[in-house]
């Protein structure tokens, strides 16, 4: 199965070409060229679109934007190509990349996604459970580093590919392939142009 992996909920957006578990290519740059990384990867791989089987998508959480980015991509890759699409949550592919270490996403607002008791929450970095001795990894990890280190955590360089979702992680934990259309994103909270119509009201 040939899978082209996308992730744009964050800062770092990725892509990546996996043909059965096997990294053909992977980039890392902006939402926007998503589309552009992906049909590059194919060339230097010797395919083309229509040798895809499948597509991978990281669902967040993160930018609304970006992920909206990513979900508007997918889908209209999924419409023209006739393939089957499946979510993959970006803190689960950060986890992926980091075994045994926190997935921790800058959720703006100074605030960050993190998972707590199996749910992907947004919380204040202060008020985020930190088990001393563990790493936390990702865009939020990095951001709130004196806290978590603070707290006991342990935070890798800032350098580290450990903070990046990388797509190939998306790839190899893809499963329940299916329409475009049922692959839901996951924002958490309502973006920012809700709350102030809320708060209007």
């Amino acid at each position: 199965m040939l899978i082209l992996a996308i992730d744009t909920a964050t800062d770092a957006a990725t892509s990546a070409l996996v043909l059965d578990g096997k990294v053909l290519g992977e980039r890392r740059s902006a939402a926007v060229r998503v589309l552009a990384d992906a049909d590059e990867l194919l060339v230097e791989a010797g395919l083309t679109p229509r040798d895809l089987s499948a597509l991978a998508l990281g669902t967040g959480p993160g930018s609304f934007t970006g992920v909206r980015i990513g979900l508007a991509a997918a889908r209209g890759l999924a419409l023209v190509l006739d393939v089957p699409v499946a979510g993959v949550s970006t803190l689960a592919a950060l986890a992926a990349g980091a075994p045994g270490a926190v997935p921790v996403v800058d959720a703006k607002r100074k605030e960050v996604f993190a998972v707590v008791d199996g749910e992907a929450r947004a919380l204040a970095p202060e008020h985020f459970a930190v088990e001393a001795g563990r790493s936390y990894v990702g865009d939020g990890a990095l951001r709130y580093r004196a806290v978590l280190e603070e707290l006991g955590g342990v935070v890798p360089p800032k350098d580290s590919e450990l903070h990046t979702p990388h797509a190939r992680f998306h790839a190899l934990l893809a499963r329940d392939f299916g329409a475009a259309e049922l692959v839901q994103p996951q924002y958490v909270r309502a973006p920012d142009a809700v709350r102030r119509v809320e708060a209007r009201a």
